[in-house]
């Protein structure tokens, strides 16, 4: 039957940029990379943590979920590597394609584990704000198979199919890449479509989306003619998709019971901020003190108009006016004594200048009749 239609492979696996040639595969690595980062970030940021740290989780998860990744391929595609004809050190070539994205989840989860605990934040909700970023990556990152022209499903005539010719196979194949690459998108809408509406937290985003992906790969994986270890007829990915997927199913069940609705404070504040949370309930406390504050004067002033415990009434003051009056009299005389005091001292110095003038007046009498005489 004649292809009517058909997706063209690229002719080349290599992207030239100016002097550098960078392998399509790492581009689309690197721009679902960054696209997980960003796109977790504003959700950490609307869940109430700081901006920069799922930038700073990445430093750690991401090397981690790359060796995991690679290691993860080949244990399970081991014949590619080692045997007969294979060359070890092509295992460490991951520019050429080959990584699995169990080991990918499991070496960033470990690595985005460490990066946690060393900022004392808990896994499960920065698990939540970056899983829907996780999928629109491995929708991006699979394009990176289609510029090696690699993990490709049968053969077959349909109008969407993709044209391979990498000197092993040559015709139009199932475009595996395309179908998880679509899957990947759909499963990104639906875990933010599912946060949103539900609130879903304590890792239960990250659950549904990794329960999700398996629902798709499962299918997937019957379409793939590449060579993969078999176990009771199922290949070994269907196998892990199995057993990924009760797992997450069973975790988001006992995580509703156990822990329902969503984490209040996912990041510790900053040294010099205050605790006040985003939603305003520092300002709402703030408020209610000052609330209690005005409340406790308003109590306390009419306190000293209550009656007393004999019937009568105490006037505001009284008490005070009272004393006043009493203190008074003690302290007028108080007044008039100094004040006789100070004309004492004032008279003093006169008195003893006049007593001298006299003596003066009268030895200089005594001087001029002496003169005379």
């Amino acid at each position: 039957m004649e292809i009517l239609a058909a997706i063209p492979s690229p002719g080349t696996s290599e992207i030239e940029l100016g002097p550098l040639p960078l392998r399509g595969y790492a581009l689309c690595i690197i721009i679902g990379v960054f696209l997980a980062i960003w796109l977790g970030g504003r959700r950490w940021v609307q869940r109430g943590g700081q901006p920069g740290t799922v930038a700073d989780i990445a430093v750690w998860a991401v090397p981690f979920g790359l060796i995991g990744a690679r290691i993860y391929h080949v244990v399970t595609d081991n014949q590619l590597y080692f045997g007969e004809g294979r060359d070890p050190v092509d295992a460490f070539k991951i520019w050429d394609g080959g990584i699995g994205i169990w080991g990918a989840i499991a070496g960033g989860a470990f690595g985005a584990w460490i990066a946690c605990r060393r900022r004392g934040i808990a896994l499960p909700p920065m698990a939540d704000a970056i899983a829907p970023g996780i999928a629109f990556a491995q929708a991006i990152g699979r394009w990176g198979n289609w510029f090696n022209q690699e993990l490709y499903g049968r053969e077959t005539d349909l109008p969407w199919a993709v044209e391979i010719d990498n000197g092993l196979d040559t015709g139009t194949f199932h475009p595996t890449f395309l179908y998880e690459s679509l899957w990947c998108l759909g499963v990104g809408l639906l875990v933010i479509w599912a946060d949103r509406r539900f609130r879903l937290g304590h890792g239960r985003a990250f659950a549904l989306y990794v329960a999700a992906y398996t629902v798709g790969r499962f299918w997937i994986e019957y379409l793939r003619i590449d060579e993969a270890h078999e176990f009771l007829g199922l290949r070994l990915n269907n196998w892990t998709s199995i057993v990924v997927f009760l797992a997450a199913v069973a975790y988001l069940v006992l995580s509703a019971r156990s822990h329902p609705g969503r984490e209040e404070n996912v990041e510790p504040r900053p040294d010099g901020e205050d605790g006040s949370d985003a939603d305003g309930s520092g300002a709402e406390g703030a408020e209610a003190e000052a609330d209690g504050g005005a409340a406790g004067a308003e109590d306390a002033e009419p306190s000293s108009a209550e009656p007393s415990a004999d019937g009568e009434d105490a006037k505001p003051g009284k008490a005070q006016a009272t004393t006043l009056e009493k203190a008074k009299p003690s302290a007028e005389p108080d007044a008039e004594e100094s004040a006789d005091r100070s004309e004492e001292t004032a008279d003093e110095p006169a008195t003893k200048d006049e007593s001298e003038t006299a003596e003066n007046a009268d030895e200089g009498i005594t001087t001029a009749k002496s003169a005379e005489k």
